[in-house]
Protein backbone atom coordinates (compact mmCIF):
# COMPACT_ATOMS: atom_id res chain seq x y z
CA UNK A 1 0.00 0.00 0.00
CA UNK A 2 2.47 2.30 0.28
CA UNK A 3 3.68 2.00 -2.88
CA UNK A 4 0.12 3.73 -3.73
CA UNK A 5 0.52 6.44 -1.33
CA UNK A 6 3.99 7.50 -3.03
CA UNK A 7 2.72 7.30 -6.44
CA UNK A 8 -0.09 9.78 -4.91
CA UNK A 9 2.45 11.54 -3.87
CA UNK A 10 4.13 11.81 -6.80
CA UNK A 11 1.35 12.31 -8.68
CA UNK A 12 0.80 16.06 -6.98
CA UNK A 13 4.01 16.98 -6.41
CA UNK A 14 4.55 16.85 -10.32
CA UNK A 15 1.39 18.61 -10.86
CA UNK A 16 2.58 21.25 -8.62
CA UNK A 17 6.15 20.94 -9.03
CA UNK A 18 6.96 20.70 -5.01
CA UNK A 19 10.72 20.03 -4.07
CA UNK A 20 9.57 17.91 -0.96
CA UNK A 21 11.99 15.64 0.56
CA UNK A 22 9.51 13.56 3.31
CA UNK A 23 7.44 10.66 1.73
CA UNK A 24 4.23 10.29 3.26
CA UNK A 25 4.07 6.85 3.96
CA UNK A 26 7.04 7.50 6.40
CA UNK A 27 4.11 9.35 8.61
CA UNK A 28 1.53 6.65 8.18
CA UNK A 29 -0.14 4.86 11.01
CA UNK A 30 -3.12 2.63 10.91
CA UNK A 31 -4.17 2.30 14.41
CA UNK A 32 -7.28 4.02 15.43
CA UNK A 33 -6.34 3.72 19.33
CA UNK A 34 -3.64 6.59 18.31
CA UNK A 35 -6.39 8.87 17.16
CA UNK A 36 -7.32 11.75 19.61
CA UNK A 37 -10.89 10.76 21.31
CA UNK A 38 -13.06 12.68 19.52
CA UNK A 39 -11.83 11.35 16.30
CA UNK A 40 -11.36 7.84 17.71
CA UNK A 41 -15.08 7.04 18.39
CA UNK A 42 -16.42 8.75 15.20
CA UNK A 43 -15.85 6.90 11.74
CA UNK A 44 -13.50 8.56 10.32
CA UNK A 45 -11.08 6.89 7.96
CA UNK A 46 -8.76 9.86 7.48
CA UNK A 47 -6.91 11.96 9.50
CA UNK A 48 -4.30 13.83 9.73
CA UNK A 49 -2.39 14.87 13.13
CA UNK A 50 -0.03 17.80 13.92
CA UNK A 51 0.67 17.79 17.61
CA UNK A 52 3.62 20.28 19.40
CA UNK A 53 5.99 18.82 21.28
CA UNK A 54 8.35 20.87 22.64
CA UNK A 55 8.57 23.60 19.90
CA UNK A 56 8.67 21.32 17.07
CA UNK A 57 5.82 19.90 15.03
CA UNK A 58 5.32 15.91 14.87
CA UNK A 59 2.52 15.04 12.27
CA UNK A 60 1.02 11.82 11.63
CA UNK A 61 -1.48 10.77 9.04
CA UNK A 62 -4.10 8.20 10.02
CA UNK A 63 -5.84 6.19 7.20
CA UNK A 64 -8.01 2.87 8.38
CA UNK A 65 -6.46 -0.25 7.51
CA UNK A 66 -9.97 -1.58 5.88
CA UNK A 67 -9.79 1.21 3.69
CA UNK A 68 -6.19 0.44 2.57
CA UNK A 69 -7.61 -3.30 2.11
CA UNK A 70 -9.81 -2.03 -0.63
CA UNK A 71 -7.28 0.26 -2.54
CA UNK A 72 -5.18 -2.41 -2.72
CA UNK A 73 -7.72 -5.04 -4.04
CA UNK A 74 -9.02 -2.17 -6.38
CA UNK A 75 -5.81 0.10 -7.39
CA UNK A 76 -7.56 3.39 -8.67
CA UNK A 77 -3.95 4.39 -9.85
CA UNK A 78 -4.68 1.41 -12.40
CA UNK A 79 -8.39 1.95 -12.81
CA UNK A 80 -10.37 4.81 -11.46
CA UNK A 81 -13.91 3.94 -11.61
CA UNK A 82 -17.45 4.07 -9.30
CA UNK A 83 -16.36 1.63 -7.28
CA UNK A 84 -12.89 2.91 -5.89
CA UNK A 85 -13.39 6.86 -6.45
CA UNK A 86 -14.52 7.77 -2.84
CA UNK A 87 -11.95 5.35 -1.07
CA UNK A 88 -9.24 7.12 -3.69
CA UNK A 89 -10.36 10.63 -2.57
CA UNK A 90 -9.96 9.75 1.00
CA UNK A 91 -6.90 8.29 0.79
CA UNK A 92 -5.62 11.55 -1.68
CA UNK A 93 -7.04 13.85 0.49
CA UNK A 94 -4.88 12.55 3.22
CA UNK A 95 -1.45 13.11 1.16
CA UNK A 96 -3.04 16.51 0.18
CA UNK A 97 -2.87 17.79 3.70
CA UNK A 98 0.49 16.02 4.58
CA UNK A 99 1.89 17.85 1.14
CA UNK A 100 0.26 20.86 1.78
CA UNK A 101 1.55 21.19 5.58
CA UNK A 102 4.90 19.44 4.71
CA UNK A 103 5.17 22.45 2.10
CA UNK A 104 4.01 25.53 4.20
CA UNK A 105 6.11 24.59 6.78
CA UNK A 106 9.17 24.29 4.96
CA UNK A 107 8.74 28.13 4.44
CA UNK A 108 8.09 28.24 7.74
CA UNK A 109 4.24 29.26 7.03
CA UNK A 110 1.37 28.30 9.12
CA UNK A 111 -1.55 27.07 7.53
CA UNK A 112 -5.16 27.03 8.69
CA UNK A 113 -7.57 24.31 8.09
CA UNK A 114 -9.73 25.83 5.77
CA UNK A 115 -6.27 26.27 3.24
CA UNK A 116 -6.25 22.46 4.11
CA UNK A 117 -9.34 21.82 2.89
CA UNK A 118 -9.34 24.08 0.13
CA UNK A 119 -6.42 22.51 -1.60
CA UNK A 120 -7.43 19.29 -0.76
CA UNK A 121 -10.59 19.68 -2.45
CA UNK A 122 -9.15 20.59 -5.71
CA UNK A 123 -6.46 18.21 -5.68
CA UNK A 124 -8.91 15.72 -6.07
CA UNK A 125 -10.62 17.33 -8.65
CA UNK A 126 -7.05 18.26 -10.14
CA UNK A 127 -5.66 14.63 -9.87
CA UNK A 128 -8.77 12.60 -10.63
CA UNK A 129 -8.75 14.62 -13.75
CA UNK A 130 -4.95 13.54 -14.37
CA UNK A 131 -5.98 9.54 -13.99
CA UNK A 132 -8.96 9.78 -15.84
CA UNK A 133 -7.45 11.24 -18.84
CA UNK A 134 -4.60 9.28 -18.55
CA UNK A 135 -6.52 5.84 -18.80
CA UNK A 136 -8.96 6.74 -20.91
CA UNK A 137 -7.50 9.63 -23.68
CA UNK A 138 -10.49 9.40 -25.38
CA UNK A 139 -13.23 10.73 -23.34
CA UNK A 140 -13.35 13.88 -21.39
CA UNK A 141 -14.68 13.18 -17.39
CA UNK A 142 -17.53 15.76 -17.47
CA UNK A 143 -19.07 14.38 -14.41
CA UNK A 144 -16.50 14.97 -12.41
CA UNK A 145 -16.93 18.37 -11.57
CA UNK A 146 -21.19 17.48 -10.42
CA UNK A 147 -20.05 14.15 -8.65
CA UNK A 148 -17.30 16.09 -6.50
CA UNK A 149 -18.44 19.24 -5.66
CA UNK A 150 -23.02 19.12 -6.58
CA UNK A 151 -23.39 16.13 -5.17
CA UNK A 152 -21.19 16.16 -2.75
CA UNK A 153 -22.55 17.11 1.03
CA UNK A 154 -20.95 17.58 4.60
CA UNK A 155 -21.36 14.41 7.09
CA UNK A 156 -22.14 16.77 10.42
CA UNK A 157 -21.74 13.62 12.53
CA UNK A 158 -17.84 13.48 11.52
CA UNK A 159 -17.06 17.27 10.50
CA UNK A 160 -18.40 18.49 14.32
CA UNK A 161 -18.73 22.30 14.56
CA UNK A 162 -16.76 22.49 11.31
CA UNK A 163 -19.23 21.98 8.76
CA UNK A 164 -19.46 25.75 8.05
CA UNK A 165 -15.78 25.34 7.30
CA UNK A 166 -16.42 22.34 4.98
CA UNK A 167 -19.40 23.72 3.06
CA UNK A 168 -16.76 27.29 2.22
CA UNK A 169 -13.69 25.37 0.91
CA UNK A 170 -16.12 23.44 -1.19
CA UNK A 171 -17.60 26.03 -2.61
CA UNK A 172 -14.69 28.07 -3.49
CA UNK A 173 -12.88 24.83 -4.50
CA UNK A 174 -16.29 24.61 -7.33
CA UNK A 175 -15.68 27.63 -8.12
CA UNK A 176 -11.72 27.33 -8.99
CA UNK A 177 -12.34 23.85 -10.31
CA UNK A 178 -14.81 25.31 -12.91
CA UNK A 179 -12.46 27.73 -14.20
CA UNK A 180 -10.09 24.78 -14.47
CA UNK A 181 -12.81 22.32 -16.45
CA UNK A 182 -12.83 25.86 -19.38
CA UNK A 183 -9.22 25.50 -19.41
CA UNK A 184 -8.95 21.55 -19.74
CA UNK A 185 -11.49 21.07 -21.96
CA UNK A 186 -9.44 23.47 -24.84
CA UNK A 187 -7.07 20.70 -24.68
CA UNK A 188 -4.35 22.00 -26.78
CA UNK A 189 -0.91 22.04 -25.63
CA UNK A 190 -0.83 25.97 -24.30
CA UNK A 191 -4.09 25.49 -22.44
CA UNK A 192 -1.91 22.89 -20.67
CA UNK A 193 1.12 24.57 -20.08
CA UNK A 194 -1.42 27.76 -18.56
CA UNK A 195 -3.53 25.50 -16.64
CA UNK A 196 -0.08 23.90 -14.72
CA UNK A 197 1.27 27.73 -13.97
CA UNK A 198 -2.32 28.44 -12.50
CA UNK A 199 -2.43 25.74 -10.32
CA UNK A 200 1.40 26.38 -9.23
CA UNK A 201 0.89 29.73 -8.82
CA UNK A 202 -2.64 29.64 -6.64
CA UNK A 203 -1.01 26.41 -4.85
CA UNK A 204 1.43 29.29 -3.51
CA UNK A 205 -0.86 32.18 -2.34
CA UNK A 206 -1.77 33.12 1.11
CA UNK A 207 -5.19 32.18 2.31
CA UNK A 208 -6.46 35.52 2.16
CA UNK A 209 -4.91 35.77 -1.46
CA UNK A 210 -6.26 32.69 -2.31
CA UNK A 211 -9.99 33.99 -1.52
CA UNK A 212 -9.29 36.91 -3.61
CA UNK A 213 -7.91 35.22 -6.53
CA UNK A 214 -11.26 33.13 -6.64
CA UNK A 215 -13.88 35.69 -6.12
CA UNK A 216 -12.13 37.61 -8.72
CA UNK A 217 -11.44 35.06 -11.84
CA UNK A 218 -13.71 32.50 -11.23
Amino acid sequence: MAGVLQRLQDLLTGIYDLPIDYRVHDFLFTDRERLPSPARESDTDEQLLVLDQGGSAAVGLYLDPRLLERLAAANPLETLNGDNLADYWTALEGVSHFLYLAWNAGYDRGVTLLELELQAEIDKYVASWWLLRAQDPGRYPAELHHLLFERAHVDARLAGGRAGLYRAANHYAARFCRRLERLFIAQATRVRTETLAELRRFYRLSRERKMTHIRRYS
